[in-house]
């Protein structure tokens, strides 16, 4: 098993005239959604190509975006394409954890190549760091409405080899968490609901590495829950360093039963506080406004003193 330890498969960066590819690994996605990614992929003069299944719908379990096997489909063909030179999630919701482990790992080794994507996307970030090395980008293909630092973001992770500075936004709530010091290690991560799912069968080895972490619509007891998995199982507990993200619309779910007053911020204190390594909060990296992207699986440096987390190119 391929772990950040051994040589990592850097992808080529994304030029005019590649072909890309748009699949839906997880939930459905609408027409008007996935447009507006293409015409950012088109204006970067990419050309774009659509996975056979990208606008499924399972007709049983309908959170899914297709058969388990043809959402899978989409993505090995792409993988085995000699002309596919990324590809590219039209969206995360829930699903990819149920294909990780039936990627080409073979095919990603043959011939590197980006998959982008965030959230749900992180599950199948770590499987093909786990087996193959291959380095992702943690982003989408966001156009100026989310913002010109994240729609520049996105073109530089994808398109240039120059480091990818992130800085802490005071304005973000788990900026309050930042500690003190410096990290050096591989950057990998993501969602954090998407690594416990993970745990036991397709996260490489986070040892000396600087977890990256995030959420959404998590309450209380989930954060909490599966930190604490993590934590006791070993997985995270020799990281060097924590940079944290955004946790969006996360905390206690109304309940006329229980008087409950901390937050999502006090049960990552109270976790993270264990490792006993810097910590880097509020990183607008996630669900959140004006997100980064990030390459997952290069080396970084956090610098919680400075408030930055430095990550290497993920193409070349």
């Amino acid at each position: 098993m391929a772990n950040h330890k051994q040589d990592v498969l850097i992808p080529p960066r994304l030029k005019a005239g590649d072909h890309v590819v748009l699949v839906s690994p997880a939930s459905p996605v609408s027409t008007q959604w996935v447009e507006g990614g293409a015409s950012v992929l088109r204006n970067l003069g990419l050309v774009v190509e659509y996975g056979a299944h990208v606008y499924d719908v399972d007709h049983t379990l309908d959170y899914l975006a297709g058969k388990d096997e043809d959402r899978l489909a989409d993505i090995n063909n792409a993988l085995r394409d000699p002309g596919i030179k990324a590809i590219i999630a039209t969206r995360g919701g829930k699903g990819a954890y149920r294909i990780a482990d039936g990627l080409d790992f073979e095919a990603a080794t043959k011939r590197p190549k980006l998959l982008i994507g965030f959230s749900e996307i992180t599950i199948l970030h770590m499987a093909l760091l786990k087996n193959c090395g291959l380095i992702g980008i943690h982003g989408a293909a966001w156009d100026e409405s989310f913002g010109a630092e994240t729609a520049a973001s996105f073109v530089k992770a994808v398109t240039t080899t120059n480091p990818i500075i992130v800085r802490a936004a005071t304005d973000e709530p788990t900026h309050v968490l930042t500690t003190h010091g410096k990290a050096q290690g591989v950057l990998i991560g993501g969602n954090q609901d998407s690594i416990a799912t993970g745990a036991g069968w397709v996260l490489p080895s986070f040892d000396k590495a600087i977890l990256l972490i995030e959420a959404t619509n998590l309450r209380l007891g989930h954060i909490d829950r599966q930190l604490t998995m993590l934590i006791k199982t070993g997985i995270i507990q020799n990281v060097v360093g924590v940079a944290i993200g955004q946790y969006t619309d996360c905390g206690s779910a109304t309940d006329p039963t229980t008087d409950v007053h901390c937050t999502e911020i006090d049960i990552l204190r109270d976790r993270f506080r264990l490792l006993g390594v810097p910590i880097l909060g509020g990183l607008p990296i996630g669900h959140g406004k004006n997100p980064i992207a990030v390459p997952i699986g290069t080396a970084a440096t956090l610098d919680a003193d400075n408030g930055t987390l430095t990550v290497a190119a993920g193409v070349k």
